[in-house]
């Protein structure tokens, strides 16, 4: 894949991800710093590291459909793995400079 080409899928990918709101804060999932890592195979494997604000998050299931749904919509992926890591944990430090401005949250 050329390098023009691996750029504009992380673009995609990265707009797509942006697009995952998180249904209790109001926030986007990569704006939240709950997205780790996410690697995309040359057989358009999509395999995507992230975490949630609390390990008993009751809208987890939401939150991994809506990952597989918007990255599903890119042309050159064809299945998505999303894996739930605990490690490092989350916390409001990993928020962007947005996110805690629209939560309210000092660090």
């Amino acid at each position: 894949m050329s390098q023009e080409l691996t750029e504009k899928l992380q673009t995609q990918i990265q707009t797509a991800l942006e697009e995952v709101i998180d249904p209790e804060l109001g926030i986007d999932i990569v704006n939240l710093g709950l997205v780790y890592e996410v690697d995309l195979s040359e057989e358009g494997v999509c395999e995507v590291q992230m975490t949630l604000t609390t390990i008993g998050c009751p809208l987890a299931d939401v939150i991994i459909n809506d990952v597989k749904r918007a990255l599903l919509k890119i042309d050159q992926i064809k299945e998505v793995k999303v894996e739930l890591v605990w490690y490092p944990a989350w916390d409001p430090s990993r928020m962007s400079r947005y996110a805690r401005i629209a939560l309210g949250v000092k660090l």
